[in-house]
């Protein structure tokens, strides 16, 4: 079983295919490509390049292709693809703007390109149907929730693959195989012969941290949008809900413009002066930049915040786990994140930790009670896995319709 991972953005294209016919799967081809102008020719090149290196013969050598969706009005988990599923991203474009347009002209165009081969929907709100409601529900009237007014939490697969990745390093497999088997399984707990508590750091353009309870999420900072939580690239992060009717009453600004600045001119490019790659904010602040220093500590002091919460919630922590761009590379704010948490029994190796970019590792010293590793994202993988799973549950044949709370 071969199965073709689609990463969509606005101007890109990238994939990953993954064999499943042996285990553990393996992943054939990667690539990708950007400042993509025409998506039917970039699809066409990608299949091209499959078949050049041997990964495929021909489309039907695929099972699937799966995509990394972000949200859609009353469908969630992983779902076949049709146009019940499609409309329902389009009502929640208005809120992903920069995400659901993109992957909804791209699923069209794939469709139109390889009709009889099932396209498969992972969403990243999937991974938070578990949590307690409380951690969920905003302080709105019941009608608002009702029109899906609630945090959502994204980056799922991102920190799924935590929760299985974590686990497995630390010796827990019946947590590792909960966690790889909670959209088959669902949420409900079993016993355990202790608890195992991971706070997952996804730190990156986009950035997320979510507190795991025996692989299944119990809150997230992120909530009813992608705009929310940490402070992002060039996205806002959290703000009060009053703050946009302020601005607009004092400045005379639209709610176009309005929400143009605070999802493409706020975050760490606000804060740092127009800088929103994290090693640009680095380079400015080394050379005294107060502004670029402030974008690099209002990131930490987010950060820090959150893992507290978590702290809290989980009544401690086994794991504290940094993936993602920043989370992988960035030694600095790893360290910076980490500083004066040993009474919280939180100690990094600095040896450790210096010498860790882009690699999987256990940065903490000898003597922390709470491992603190680094594991680099993998959320292509942990798609091609769900989409496998939904396969060989509903067939390669199951009817077109939506596949509700994943495969319930």
């Amino acid at each position: 079983m071969k199965i073709l991972v689609a990463n969509l953005g606005s101007t890109s294209l990238k994939w990953r295919v993954f064999d499943f016919s042996k285990r553990p799967e393996s992943l054939l081809h990667k690539g990708g490509f950007e400042r993509v102008a025409d998506y039917p020719k970039a699809i066409g090149d990608c299949l091209a390049q499959l078949k050049e290196a041997g990964a495929i013969q021909n489309e039907n050598d695929l099972a699937a292709v799966g995509f990394k969706t972000i949200m859609a009005r009353g469908v969630n988990g992983c779902v076949r693809l049709d146009e019940e599923v499609l409309r329902g991203m389009e009502a929640f474009s208005g809120i992903a703007p920069a995400h659901n347009p993109p992957y909804i002209t791209g699923i069209r165009l794939f469709a139109q390109r390889m009709p009889s081969v099932p396209l498969v929907a992972l969403f990243e709100t999937a991974f938070y149907q578990w949590a307690p409601e409380a951690a969920m529900r905003y302080a709105v009237p019941d009608a608002w929730h009702e029109l899906g007014l609630r945090r959502w939490g994204f980056h799922g697969a991102s920190h799924k693959y935590i929760a299985e990745r974590s686990a497995e390093l630390l010796g827990r497999e019946d947590v590792a195989e909960r966690a790889r088997r909670l959209y088959v399984d669902g949420g409900a707990s079993a016993a355990r012969k202790s608890d195992f508590r991971v706070i997952s750091c996804h730190l990156g353009g986009s950035s997320s941290v979510t507190g795991i309870l025996n692989g299944v999420a119990i809150g997230t900072s992120m909530g009813f949008s992608p705009q929310s939580g940490l402070p992002q690239n060039n996205r806002v992060g959290d703000l009060d809900s009053f703050a946009l009717p302020f601005l607009m009453r004092s400045t005379g600004l639209s709610l176009d413009e309005a929400e143009r600045l605070l999802c493409k001119e706020s975050g760490l490019k606000a804060l740092s002066g127009g800088f929103n790659d994290i090693r640009d904010i680095e380079a400015q602040a080394m050379q005294g930049d107060r502004h670029a220093r402030l974008a690099l500590e209002v990131l930490v002091h987010q950060t820090r915040h959150w893992i507290g919460a978590f702290l809290l919630e989980l009544n401690g922590a086994d794991a504290l786990v940094f993936t993602a761009g920043i989370g992988e590379n960035n030694v600095s704010i790893r360290e910076a994140v980490c500083a004066r948490l040993d009474n919280l029994g939180i100690v990094l190796d600095p040896e450790r930790n210096a010498a860790t970019k882009a690699a999987e590792n256990v940065i903490s010293s000898l003597d922390s009670r709470v491992k603190v590793l680094v594991i680099p994202a993998n959320e292509e993988l942990v798609v091609a896995r769900e989409v496998r799973r939904f396969l060989e549950k509903c067939g390669r044949s199951q009817p077109t319709g939506p596949i509700l709370h994943a495969y319930a």
